[in-house]
């Protein structure tokens, strides 16, 4: 699939060094030779899925962020509640766009209507289970480790969204694994 060509260095962003190594041990596989046999495990294939997953919910939450500290958006005088409503959005679009591209290549029989309705039904719980890791952390660093929040315009900001998006790949990871089961998402 194509749009995994975008996924990998998105997941470097956030994942460093172990998103090359899983990029190389299972993401390479079907990239160097459709033909060759698939011995990975569920496991392996429902990270990769993941992978997936959140690279569409890092695209919307990493872009929703400067939307938010430029217009000096908030929500009941926080910006923290502004951020998780804006960087939602832009998460789950980014993600069903995602994932569009993922179902429509491999099921042109679905129609772009019936690949669009796939899409929004594969990311929906993928995506509320990595925004609930990513939203917890950032709720805890507003409120519990700092004093004062650090701010867009910070290195510890941008350091604390990462540890962010890291949780948020763990809480997707079971979701994922779930959609996968019942057949609502396929492995990659």
């Amino acid at each position: 699939m194509k749009v995994m060509n975008l996924v990998w260095p998105i997941n470097g962003w956030f994942f460093g060094p172990f998103a090359l190594w899983a990029y190389f041990k299972w993401g390479r596989l079907n990239a160097k030779d459709s033909e060759r046999e698939d011995r990975r495990k569920t496991p392996a294939k429902v990270f990769v899925s993941t992978s997936h997953c959140a690279g569409g919910c890092t695209v919307g939450d990493a872009a929703g962020v400067p939307f938010v500290a430029l217009t000096g958006f908030t929500i009941v005088g926080s910006t923290l509640f502004a951020h998780y409503l804006v960087e939602f959005i832009l998460a789950y679009l980014v993600g069903i766009i995602f994932q569009y591209y993922a179902i429509y290549p491999m099921n042109k029989d679905l129609g772009k209507k019936g690949a669009l309705k796939s899409a929004i039904k594969a990311d929906s719980a993928a995506l509320i289970a990595f925004e609930i890791g990513m939203f917890g952390w950032m709720a805890i660093v507003h409120f519990v480790l700092f004093t004062v929040p650090p701010k867009p315009d910070t290195a510890v900001y941008w350091f604390m969204m990462q540890i962010a998006m890291i949780l948020g790949f763990l809480t997707s990871y079971p979701a994922n694994w779930i959609l996968v089961k019942k057949g609502i998402k396929e492995v990659m």
